[in-house]
């Protein structure tokens, strides 16, 4: 019994001391990198340093801190830290087969940081969602939809699908396809259709509107009036736009058609008499 107790002691002299300090030292570290993470944020925030890559070197230098004082707390227990490079090849077959999907994220996810086809706060549609991007990370990318439900999308699915940057430029343009009736007389239409164009509100001057002629369809003449908008008043300038096009059309006396199919029955047509009782 002594002997158990003098080896307990023994062990608690020898290691309680080292646990105590690794302890000390994460809990340190954490605070330590959540700090310079902020710090790095806000220093960059205050230089006007792009938003996407601000937020990445924020929480690169939280991470790295972490495996340098878990590093740190591995040498304290006598394990050789230049051993870790080895491990590492030895063992990065098995990690890069058990990980591809992984690895295949975070290849994608530097592939978007170096050719940047969109940055924080563009809208975008990628991997069949569109909305507001929030973040970029190495593995995957946070997305706001317009109706306010968050997505974190595989940085592989994106960078593997077509990319739709819809706020890239500043200028949109807007369309609005109406048909009209056959009996419309066509250079009517134009002056009708030039002139709701004129009484929409926040349209450009330049590139100038424009009413074009594009089709006979199956019921009805069809045309796309088209005018230019900023990108953050694209849908205010659409909806003005259309009401316009509708308030003129009705004004004018010229009717906007819905699909119809006419039938034709030739020869007389039967009808049924009931037997008589």
């Amino acid at each position: 019994m002594e002997e158990l107790t003098k080896a307990a002691i023994e062990f608690g002299k020898e290691y309680i001391p080292p646990i105590a300090g690794v302890i000390v030292l994460l809990i340190v570290a954490n605070s330590i990198s959540k700090w310079a993470g902020r710090t790095v944020v806000k220093n960059l925030e205050r230089s006007n340093f792009d938003a996407t890559l601000t937020r990445f070197f924020g929480n690169m230098t939280r991470q790295l801190i972490m495996i340098v004082a878990l590093l740190a707390c591995l040498g304290v227990f006598g394990v050789e830290t230049t051993s870790f490079a080895a491990l590492i090849g030895a063992g990065g077959l098995a990690v890069g087969l058990a990980f591809q999907g992984s690895l295949s994220n975070f290849a994608a996810g530097v592939m978007l940081l170096i050719f940047r086809p969109f940055k924080v706060d563009d809208v975008v549609t990628a991997a069949g969602i569109t909305g507001k991007i929030v973040e970029i990370g190495l593995f995957t990318t946070q997305v706001n939809t317009p109706d306010n439900r968050r997505f974190i999308l595989p940085n592989g699915a994106i960078f593997g699908s077509t990319i739709e940057n819809i706020t890239f430029h500043p200028v949109r343009r807007v369309d609005v396809a109406v048909g009209v009736d056959y009996s419309a007389d066509i250079d009517k239409t134009r002056e009708v259709l030039t002139a709701a164009l004129a009484q929409v509100e926040g349209k450009l001057d330049d590139p100038a509107p424009a009413v074009v002629l594009t089709g006979l369809g199956a019921s009805s003449v069809d045309w796309v009036v088209r005018c230019w908008a900023n990108t953050p008043d694209f849908f205010a300038v659409k909806e003005s736009a259309t009401r316009a096009v509708k308030y003129a059309l009705d004004n004018a006396g010229i009717g906007i058609p819905y699909p119809q199919m006419d039938v034709h029955l030739d020869g007389d047509l039967a009808t049924h008499k009931p037997e008589k009782n």
